[in-house]
């Protein structure tokens, strides 16, 4: 048993991204430099953040969570996708799969709620810049990203009880590269009609709804400056871009994987490397190639680091 008196299944096996050989060499050649850019990347801006007392400003501690929760996020997938990509037989624990869907979903959710108290920064900066800082204050930031954390516990939580009460005693292979929701659920030995739709509804609506006011506040910037042409304008309509091409990368995957039930469709690896791969490697690249402050931040913490 794994986990109380109605659960057989013991270990589930990962099919992973491909059963060719070359193949897996060659995605291994590709994600192991990419996860190593992840960690790397997140890091020094954490480090260039907390460094530099002019990267103070409440974007730049938000920035600084969100770089937190991308080494995160991807941690819980890319280690084992690359062991895995090297092994024979690629087998996951009930109970890792369990801990891995839970972790996957908490840091998930919360880089949701994360984004979108981001958005709402910009938004305050931007339209609302004469109460920005008592609006936004540093104590009033740390409660927001507390509040992302808590809500991203409390919706995994759900999700993972939801995933837990099923019955599992077989088949046991899941058609990917880590343990997610729809696929696991699927196996189970019993009618999973109202858990998926229950499922659909806490994530699916979750990543919409979050998309949605990420829309409303952006294009609501967007009215706002569109007739001020000045330089500080411009800057901020830079901000807000590279804003939109992280809320892109990360919520129409999600959208698209939980927004429906997941016995009516095939579940699309791609999708998922997008998720979890492409999307942290992307977001310090847009973070730093289209911010100059971060980018001289980055610097003067090398020249630091070199006259040692």
């Amino acid at each position: 048993m794994a986990l109380g008196n109605f659960s057989q299944v013991t270990e589930f096996i990962l099919l992973g991204l491909s059963d060719t050989r070359e193949l897996q060499v060659l995605f291994f050649t590709f994600f192991f430099p990419a996860y190593a850019m992840v960690l790397l990347g997140n890091l020094l801006i954490i480090v260039a953040v907390w460094t530099d007392p002019k990267l103070s400003s409440p974007m730049y501690l938000l920035l600084c969570n969100l770089s937190f929760i991308d080494i995160c996020c991807t941690s819980v997938t890319s280690p084992r996708m690359l062991v895995d990509l090297l092994s024979q037989r690629k087998t996951i624990a009930f109970e890792d799969c369990i801990a891995q869907l839970f972790f996957l979903h908490f840091t998930g959710a919360s880089e949701m709620f994360l984004l979108t108290v981001m958005a709402y920064d910009r938004y305050t900066a931007i339209c609302k810049p004469l109460h920005y800082t008592a609006i936004m204050s540093r104590q009033v930031c740390w409660v927001l990203v507390s509040a992302c954390w808590a809500g991203g516990f409390l919706h995994s939580i759900v999700q993972t009880l939801l995933t837990v009460q099923l019955p599992f005693c077989g088949p046991n292979t899941i058609d990917n590269y880590f343990c997610d929701m729809p696929l696991v659920i699927r196996l189970a030995c019993t009618d999973i009609y109202v858990t998926e739709w229950l499922m659909a509804s806490n994530s699916g609506l979750i990543s919409l709804v979050c998309f949605l006011v990420l829309v409303t506040s952006y294009t609501y910037i967007l009215v706002t400056i569109r007739v001020r042409f000045t330089e500080g304008r411009w800057k901020a309509l830079s901000t807000c871009a590279s804003h939109v091409m992280v809320v892109t990368f990360f919520f129409l995957p999600c959208i698209f994987i939980y927004f429906r039930p997941f016995s009516t469709f095939s579940f699309d690896k791609h999708i998922c490397v997008i998720s979890t791969v492409l999307s942290p490697v992307m977001n310090p690249l847009i973070y730093t190639l289209r911010n100059n402050e971060v980018k001289a931040s980055m610097w003067k913490l090398w020249q630091r680091c070199r006259a040692f």
